[in-house]
């Protein structure tokens, strides 16, 4: 996603530059260069030896300094990168941006990068000043000129008070960053997803279950919300979150049963455009949930449990499906896998099914990796070599037309 794009990074002077070493470390993580821009006051905050050595690149802080690579550093800057990333963004920054100032490094490289690259800035400050009418103006004109503006969080800021003002966390403005970075070939479209396991009850206290974490699916929604869409994700419990840069586009639905997620699933199709269904859904529940614990009586060796058949959700969306809408499922075997995955594919109506087998060293539940196979209703096959779900996802959606 970001391998070998260039990054450029404008920190102004706020506190909240104490992370950007963190951000530096994820953009290099994820195969990213980066160099760094500064205020003159950022440096009172985060050095500029760290920012070199953690960017492996030379640190652009003075418009008129004798060692600047180029004599007009911040039009060569701009040139080299794919996008500027800003953060903190102060009020102050923010102002002088949407204002057509430029006096100092970031802020002369900023004005050559607006309208010419993609812009996204995180803003951070007090919440009175984010409440300021001169700064929420300034951050909506930005937004006007099709700059990625994120939201502040809420939280306990620098100056001891709690409010809105917080920027956003380092692993949030990465995914922004590559949100910013992805075409927008899913904008206008409607996409249901289901991810994790399901809970059947036994008791108070006990409950069925498999060992999904989630990750695939959460993956592929990220890859949609990339891409612009709309998602609704019908979740089961994870521990997996997506980062709050997708305000408006996210719609979370938790839910524990099969039958929970069956009825969120068949509420949510007929809007939908397009369905993925990456849960692991149960097959079967008890029959009966004891209202209190189930303990194990003296001299009891054993115990029947009397299970019944859930809905299944694919058969039931696949039923109902219209033309023009995409279904895609997907088949976890542990033998006859190819063959299971076929009959899958043709009884529940699907356009695509993702096979995975839990033989193939790197596939299966609770692991940042997947193998698998695309198999669409048409017969065309693709056998993916061992990728991050990350990109796994990435190849769902290609197969799909975006």
């Amino acid at each position: 996603m970001l391998s070998g794009r260039h990054i450029l990074l404008g920190v102004s002077g706020g506190i909240a530059a104490y992370k950007i070493p963190e951000l530096v470390r994820l953009y290099r993580k994820a195969g990213a260069e980066v160099r760094v821009t500064t205020t003159r006051n950022a440096l009172q905050f985060v050095t500029e030896t760290t920012l070199r050595t953690l960017s492996g690149n030379p640190v652009y802080s003075d418009v008129f300094a004798p060692v600047n690579e180029h004599s007009t550093e911040h039009i060569s800057l701009p040139d080299w990168a794919d996008i500027l990333v800003v953060a903190p963004a102060t009020a102050n920054l923010i102002g002088k941006a949407a204002a057509g100032i430029a006096d100092d490094a970031l802020t002369t490289t900023l004005a050559a990068t607006l309208a010419r690259k993609p812009l996204l800035i995180a803003p951070a400050m007090n919440d009175k000043m984010y409440d300021n009418p001169a700064t929420r103006d300034a951050m909506r004109r930005l937004a006007s000129w099709g700059v990625t503006v994120l939201d502040c969080a809420d939280g306990f800021l620098a100056c001891g008070t709690e409010g809105k003002g917080r920027m956003q966390e380092p692993a949030a403005i990465l995914e922004a960053t590559k949100a910013a970075l992805t075409p927008q070939t899913m904008r206008g479209k409607r996409v249901l997803l289901t991810a994790g396991p399901t809970r059947e009850k036994l008791d108070p206290v006990r409950y069925l279950t498999n060992y999904s974490s989630g990750k695939m699916g959460y993956a592929i929604a990220r890859a949609c919300l990339r891409r612009g869409a709309e998602v609704v994700l019908v979740t089961g419990p994870v521990s997996q979150l997506i980062e709050p840069v997708y305000a408006g586009k996210l719609q979370l639905v938790s839910v524990e049963s099969a039958a929970q997620m069956a009825d969120a699933a068949v509420a949510e199709w007929g809007r939908a455009d397009m369905a993925v269904l990456s849960a692991a859904v149960a097959d079967f529940t008890p029959q009966e949930v004891s209202a209190t614990k189930r303990k194990k009586q003296q001299g009891q060796t054993g115990m029947t449990l009397q299970l019944t058949t859930t809905q299944d959700i694919a058969a039931a969306l696949g039923a109902s499906k219209r033309n023009g809408q995409l279904l895609v499922g997907f088949a976890l075997e542990t033998d006859n896998e190819h063959e299971n995955a076929l009959k899958k594919l043709r009884s529940k109506n699907l356009d695509l099914i993702a096979l995975n087998s839990l033989k193939d060293s790197g596939a299966g539940f609770g692991v940042d990796t997947n193998v698998i196979t695309l198999i669409t209703a048409r017969g065309a096959e693709t056998k993916l070599p061992l990728l991050t779900k990350e990109a796994a996802a990435d190849a769902i959606l290609a197969s799909c037309g975006f």
